[in-house]
């Protein structure tokens, strides 16, 4: 796992700022790689302190895209599409917070690292049609000072960061996480796919 974990890291560190978008858009939509961009922007950060405000643009860039995702198919299922993604009582508390204060709820959300649910918060907020330009606005601006903030501790604490995250107990925990977190939505988009089949209108008969 270790080994696993190592070249996928290794892989995303050479593509550079490439890399920082393409985990953002995994990171925030359906199949999301916990603390992915987190470690990356730390890395490359280390490499070069000056480029931090474009690692930091091109991580909010990517995780946008990734929400984009989110939002156009939660938008599309409504509530009836949150039912497979977590439990009765679970949904019912996202759903309270959204409804109450769903901007707060989305900044909050989208600084929180993993294992908070910040998937579940996304959804709710499109199904039950949070304006998609205050939905899209808030996630960057949370984003985008999260990153800045990881990139600043990767300026003061970087190597010891590092040192922390190529431990296999840290390893196990991430790559579990994502083995977990790509069942669970490739089970969610079978389901709302078969929804989608059932739903869509019959063409008439002669």
């Amino acid at each position: 796992m270790g080994a696993i974990a190592s070249h996928l890291f290794s892989f995303f560190m050479r593509l550079g700022g490439a890399g920082l978008v393409l985990l953002g858009v995994l990171d925030s939509s359906f199949l999301f790689m916990p603390l992915g961009n987190d470690l990356l922007i730390v890395a490359l950060t280390m490499r070069s302190h000056r480029m931090l405000p474009i690692y930091a643009a091109l991580a909010t860039a990517g995780s946008v895209l990734g929400c984009l995702l989110v939002d156009w198919v939660s938008r599309e299922r409504g509530e009836e599409g949150l039912e497979r993604m977590a439990s009765a009582r679970r949904l019912a508390y996202v759903k309270k917070k959204v409804k109450d204060r769903a901007g707060l709820a989305l900044a909050f959300a989208a600084l929180m690292p993993p294992p908070f649910p910040f998937t579940l918060f996304l959804a709710a907020s499109s199904a039950l049609q949070y304006p998609r330009k205050k939905l899209l606005g808030v996630i960057a601006v949370s984003r985008l000072l999260r990153f800045a903030i990881v990139g600043l501790l990767a300026i003061v604490f970087g190597e010891q960061i590092l040192r922390l995250a190529k431990t296999q107990a840290v390893q196990i925990a991430v790559l579990t996480l994502v083995a977990v977190s790509i069942g669970g939505s490739l089970l969610s988009l079978r389901s709302w796919f078969k929804k989608s089949k059932r739903a869509a209108p019959r063409p008439a008969t002669a």
